[in-house]
């Protein structure tokens, strides 16, 4: 592992989105996903909106004054196990060149802090069986639960991947 960087965790703003967007775009290549514009242009006003059950954690250099170089973009949701909200950790992604820093760690615990707070019942995530860098960030905090998922779309206007 390489020397610590100076970041900070913070909730996005406004002034994000275009940091937000080219890491976005990044990640969407990663898993081969095609995810249309007007979906992408959704999920940043969703983001911002405080009334939306969306939000989204930066990762900025520069403790906190440079470059955006990571998020964690979440849905909170019902639960029917508990009275309480879930937290859906739907996306997270840091840039090749920030890896290494812990970045990936400081979101979740972010995140967690954040639930904690908040008083949600819980927070989870899935990931590509195949993503063997970040399932070991991953297993860090929790095993696998051993749970497969299925996906059915319903139309054609959703993000593809292979």
């Amino acid at each position: 592992m390489t020397a610590p960087v100076p970041f900070a965790i913070q909730a996005a703003t406004a002034a994000d989105e275009s940091a937000w967007r080219t890491l976005w775009r990044a990640y969407c290549r990663f898993y081969n996903a095609d995810v249309p514009e007007v979906a992408t242009a959704a999920t940043w006003r969703r983001i911002l909106d405080p009334a939306a059950p969306f939000g989204a954690l930066i990762a900025r250099e520069g403790g906190g004054k440079g470059d955006v170089v990571g998020f964690a973009n979440w849905v909170l949701h019902p639960f029917t196990w508990s009275e309480r909200d879930a937290c859906y950790l739907e996306d997270l992604y840091v840039a090749p060149a920030a890896r290494g820093h812990a970045l990936g760690t400081a979101l979740i615990e972010e995140l967690r802090a954040l639930a904690r707070r908040e008083g949600w019942a819980r927070l989870y995530w899935h990931t590509d069986a195949g993503n063997a860098r970040a399932r070991t960030v991953y297993d860090r905090f929790t095993p696998s639960d051993g749970f497969v998922r299925y996906l059915l779309p319903l139309d054609d206007e959703g993000p593809t991947a292979s």
